[in-house]
C-alpha cells in the first residue's frame, strides 16, 4: 500500500473512533438526564412513588428502543473498532453510515422538543449535566484537532511522493534535454557498423526481422512486420548496351567496351545501372542533345529537328525526371540516355565513371495504383511505366558521344557537356529488365500517447532491400532512428510518456519508388487522413559535411528555426541555416502529397550540392553512397541530426497545443504570388484575405491556447484539429508528373512561385484565355479559398462555444 493511501485509511479511522465516542457519551447523557429528572420529580405533589417508577421504566424502555434503530447499530464498542482496522470494506460501511439524518442531534434533543417534556419537566439543568457537557466539549475539540492533524499529514505526505510514483510533465523542455543527452555519436557509429555487416549476409525480410527484434528489446511496444507483395523491376542477367553505328563499337553504360572480362569485373555495378520500369527492347536512332529537357529546351530543338522516335541525350537536374520523361514522350522521342553533367557534381566525389539507377515509378506498387497490395486485390499488368527506352550512362561514356575537341577549360571554369547541333550520332540502344512480384516488408513500432493516443507523429527511415542497390544511406538512417528509440525508451521506463502516439517506421522498397510507405499509407489511409499529425523524415540524413539543410512545411518552419538556433548555442561553429519548403526525395512523399501532413527533414549536404541543380539526388549511385564514414568519421553529424529530429518529435508529440504556425502558411501563399509573371490580381486579393484571417486566428485562438491560465482542453482539441488539417486545403488533384500535389512546396529553393502556375505559364503561350493556365489558376484559387473557409469556420466555432459558456 502506498504511503498516502495508508495515511488516508488511518485518518478515516480516527474520524470514526471520535464520532463513535461522541455518540456513546450522548447516550450516557440521555440516560443520566432522564434519571436526574425522575429523582427531582420525587418531591412533586402531582406524582406518587409508583407513578415515578412507572414513568422511569417507560422512558428507559423508549430510549433503548430508539437507540436500537438503524443508523446506530453500526457504531461498535471500542473493542469492536480495533477489529476493523485495515479492512476497507468495513471502513466504507462506517463512512456511509455517517449521515446528517442520524447525527447526534440525536434522541436527547428530540426528547426536549416534545411538548409533554417541556410541560412536565421544565427546570434548570443539574450540575452533573453541565459537567458532562464540558467533558463532551473536550472530546469534540480533541477529535477535531486529531482529524485536522491527520489531514495535514496525509496532504504533505502525498505532495512529497517521489517523482517516479507518477508520470512527469510531458511538455517540460528540460525533460526533452534529459532524453536527448543520452544520445551519443559512438553508439550511433557502432549501430551503423552492425547494420552494414548484417546486409552483406541477409536479405530484406531477415533485416526487417532483426530491426523488429532490436526495437522490441529496447522496449518499443506493439512492433509489427507489415508485408506487401508488389511488382518490382530488376535488371536482367545481362546489362543494357549502347552500340555506336558509325564504328560498330559496343559499350556498357559505364563506358567500358562490351567484353566478357569487363562484364565480369564490374558485374554488380553494370547490373545496377538501369531505369526501373522502363520500356524494354531495342531502338536504333539518332541521338539528340536536349540538355536538361525543359520546356524551353524542347521548344528550341523541335523547331529545327525531327524528334519522332529519336533518342534524347538528357541531363539530370532542374526538374523532376518524371516530368522531363513526359515532355519527351509528348515530343515523340523513343528513348533517352540519362547522365549527370560533371559541372553539376561536387568536386569532392569523382563520379565520371560511376553508373547509377533511377526509378520511373511515381510511388507505390505499380500493379495496384491508388490502393494497397493486399491478398486478393486486382493486379494491373504494368511491366513498364513509360513508352521510352531509358538507360542511365556514366559521364565518361557521355564524353565519348560528344567530341572532346569541343570541350575546353578556361581558367578552371567548368564547361557543361554539349553535343554540337551539326554533329550526328546514331546508336542502337538495348534495354533489358525483368519485372516480378516480391515481398516488401515494413517495420512498424508504436509508443502510445498518454492523453491523445489517437493522434500520430510518424517517424520514418528506410532499410536495405537486398535485391540490387547496396548503398549505405539506409544503415545511416536506421542507426539514427534506433538511437532515438533507445534514448526515448529509457525515459518511458521511468514513467514518462508523450501526450500523442509516436509511430516509428522502417520502410522497405524505397529504391523502386517509396513502395513500402505508399502501401502502408494506402492500407491505413482512412485512419491517417484523420489522425496523422506530422511526419519526420530520416531519409539519407548525411549526404555531405559542410551545411545543415532542413526542409519543412510552412507551418513547421518556425519550430525548425527555433530548434536549430538552440542547437547553435551548443556548438562553436554554426552557419546560418535557411529553412525551405521544397520537394525532397524519400518516403515523405505519400504523407506530403496524399495526406497533407506537415513534414520536416534534417540532412547534412555539401554546399556545392546545394548550389548546383536540383533533383540530382534522383540518381542513386552504387558506390558514391558507400563513403559515410569518410564524410562523418566521428559520427558527430549523425548525433546532431538525431537530436534535432528528436527535439522536434518530442515537442510535436508532447505540447498541449501543436507547435504549428498558421500565419506562416498565409505568408507563404502571398510570397508565392509575388512573381512578375504570371500576375493574377484576384489571387493576390484572395491571399490578402487569407492572411487577415490567419492573423485573427493566431491572435484570438493561438495566443490564449498557449497560456496555461486561459487554456481549456475542449478548445485546445478543436484548435489542434484545425492546425493539423490546414495543409490538406492545398492538395490539388491533377499536377504534372513528378510535381507535388501539395502546392505549398516549391520545385527548388531558387523559385518561390507556385510550381503548377510556373509550369503552366511556361507551357502555354502568354494568353489570358489559355485553358491550361486557367485551370492551374483555378486550382490555386480553390486551395486558398478552402484554407480561408477553414479559418473562418474555426473562428465561428470558437465564438459559438464561448457564447454558450457565457
Amino acid at each position: 500500500m502506498r504511503d498516502e493511501d495508508y495515511l488516508s485509511v488511518v485518518n478515516g479511522q480516527i474520524f470514526i473512533d471520535c464520532f463513535q465516542k461522541l455518540h456513546w457519551f450522548g447516550k450516557k447523557m440521555a440516560y443520566q438526564k432522564v434519571n436526574a429528572d425522575l429523582r427531582t420529580s420525587g418531591h412533586s405533589q402531582y406524582l406518587d412513588n409508583d407513578d415515578i417508577q412507572a414513568t422511569a421504566l417507560d422512558l428507559e424502555w423508549d430510549m433503548e428502543k430508539e437507540l436500537e434503530e438503524p443508523g446506530f447499530d453500526q457504531f461498535q464498542p471500542d473493542n469492536a473498532e480495533t477489529q476493523n482496522l485495515g479492512h476497507s470494506e468495513t471502513l466504507d460501511l462506517h463512512l456511509d453510515s455517517i449521515q446528517p439524518a442520524s447525527s447526534p442531534k440525536g434522541r436527547f434533543q428530540r426528547l426536549q422538543e416534545e411538548s409533554d417534556y417541556v410541560t412536565h419537566y421544565t427546570r434548570s439543568a443539574p450540575k452533573t449535566s453541565r459537567c458532562n457537557f464540558c467533558y463532551l466539549l473536550k472530546i469534540i475539540c480533541i477529535g477535531t484537532i486529531l482529524f485536522s492533524f491527520g489531514i495535514l499529514i496525509g496532504y504533505y505526505a502525498h505532495m512529497n511522493c517521489p517523482s517516479d510514483a507518477k508520470p512527469s510533465r510531458t511538455n517540460d523542455p528540460q525533460l526533452y534535454q534529459d532524453i536527448l543527452k543520452t544520445i551519443k555519436a559512438e553508439d550511433i557509429k557502432k549501430s551503423f557498423r552492425t547494420w552494414i555487416q548484417l546486409y552483406k549476409r541477409e536479405d530484406d525480410l531477415e533485416i526487417s526481422k532483426k530491426i523488429k527484434t532490436h526495437w522490441t528489446e529496447l522496449g518499443l511496444e506493439d512492433t509489427q512486420l507489415m508485408n506487401y507483395s508488389v511488382l518490382l523491376d530488376f535488371p536482367a542477367s545481362s546489362p543494357g548496351t549502347i552500340t555506336v553505328s558509325s564504328t560498330g563499337q559496343c559499350f556498357y553504360p559505364d563506358g567500358q567496351p562490351c567484353r566478357e572480362e569487363a562484364r565480369r569485373g564490374h558485374s554488380q555495378d553494370l547490373l545496377s545501372s538501369y531505369a526501373a520500369y522502363s520500356a524494354k527492347g531495342t531502338l536504333q536512332a539518332d541521338v539528340i542533345d536536349v540538355s536538361y529537357g525543359t520546356v524551353d529546351d524542347l521548344k528550341r530543338i523541335t523547331k529545327f529537328k525531327n524528334t519522332t522516335n529519336q533518342i534524347a541525350l538528357l541531363k539530370l537536374g532542374k526538374l523532376p525526371l518524371l516530368y522531363k520523361i513526359s515532355l519527351l514522350e509528348k515530343a515523340g522521342f523513343g528513348g533517352a540516355l540519362l547522365y549527370t553533367d560533371p559541372c553539376d557534381i561536387p568536386k569532392s566525389g569523382d563520379l565520371s565513371a560511376e553508373t547509377f539507377m533511377v526509378t520511373l515509378n511515381p510511388g507505390g506498387d505499380p500493379s495496384t495504383p491508388g490502393y494497397p497490395s493486399l491478398d486478393g486485390s486486382f493486379r494491373h499488368s504494368r511491366p513498364n511505366l513509360t513508352s521510352l527506352l531509358v538507360q542511365p550512362i556514366s559521364v565518361s561514356f557521355a564524353k565519348k558521344l560528344i567530341p572532346l575537341p569541343k570541350l575546353r577549360m578556361d581558367d578552371d571554369a567548368c564547361r557543361p557537356l554539349e553535343l554540337p547541333h551539326n554533329e550526328k550520332r546514331t546508336v542502337r540502344l538495348q534495354v533489358h529488365t525483368v519485372t516480378k512480384f516480391k515481398t516488401v516488408t515494413n517495420v512498424i513500432g508504436y509508443l502510445k500517447g498518454l492523453t491523445s493516443p489517437d493522434r500520430y507523429i510518424i517517424v520514418g527511415s528506410n532499410h536495405h532491400v537486398g535485391y540490387s542497390y547496396n548503398g549505405q544511406e539506409w544503415a545511416s538512417s536506421t542507426a539514427i532512428i534506433t538511437a532515438f528509440i533507445q534514448a526515448l525508451m529509457l525515459r518511458v521506463k521511468k514513467g514518462w510518456r508523450p501526450e500523442r502516439t509516436i509511430v516509428f517506421c522502417s520502410w522497405g522498397g524505397t529504391t523502386w519508388g517509396n513502395i513500402g510507405s505508399y502501401e502502408w499509407g494506402e492500407d491505413f489511409a482512412k485512419i491517417l487522413q484523420k489522425n496523422a499529425v506530422a511526419y519526420v523524415s530520416l531519409h539519407s540524413p548525411v549526404r555531405g559535411n559542410t551545411s545543415l539543410h532542413p526542409v519543412a512545411s510552412p507551418s513547421l518552419q518556425q519550430l525548425v528555426l527555433e530548434k536549430n538556433k538552440f542547437n547553435c548555442t551548443r556548438r562553436a561553429q554554426c552557419p546560418g541555416t535557411n529553412v525551405s519548403s521544397i520537394q525532397i526525395q524519400g518516403d515523405a512523399d505519400y504523407f506530403i502529397n496524399h495526406l497533407g501532413v506537415p513534414t520536416v527533414q534534417f540532412a547534412y549536404e555539401d554546399i556545392k550540392a546545394l548550389e548546383s541543380q536540383s533533383f540530382l539526388s534522383e540518381a542513386i549511385f552504387t558506390k558514391h553512397a558507400t563513403k559515410i564514414e569518410e564524410v562523418d568519421p566521428s559520427f558527430k553529424l549523425h548525433e546532431v541530426i538525431t537530436k534535432l529530429s528528436g527535439e522536434v518529435i518530442l515537442q510535436i508529440a508532447s505540447e498541449p497545443v501543436l507547435p504549428f504556425n498558421a500565419l506562416d502558411i498565409a505568408l507563404g501563399v502571398q510570397n508565392s504570388l509575388k512573381a512578375d509573371e504570371p500576375s493574377v490580381p484576384h489571387l493576390l486579393a484572395m491571399a490578402a484575405r487569407l492572411r487577415e484571417s490567419a492573423e485573427l486566428f493566431q491572435s484570438d485562438e493561438m495566443r490564449p491556447a498557449n497560456d496555461p491560465e486561459e487554456r481549456a482542453p475542449g478548445r485546445v482539441r478543436m484548435l489542434n484539429d484545425i492546425l493539423q488539417d490546414l495543409e490538406k486545403n492545398f492538395l490539388v488533384e491533377q499536377v504534372p508528373p513528378g510535381f507535388y500535389r501539395n502546392i505549398l512546396y516549391h520545385l527548388d529553393g531558387k523559385t518561390s512561385q507556385f510550381s503548377i502556375l510556373k509550369e503552366a505559364w511556361e507551357q502555354c503561350s502568354p494568353l489570358a484565355s489559355n485553358e491550361t493556365f486557367q485551370e492551374a489558376v483555378s486550382d490555386v484559387l480553390n486551395s486558398i479559398n478552402s484554407a480561408q473557409v477553414s479559418f473562418k469556420a474555426g473562428l465561428d466555432v470558437f465564438e459559438s462555444v464561448l457564447v454558450e459558456k457565457n
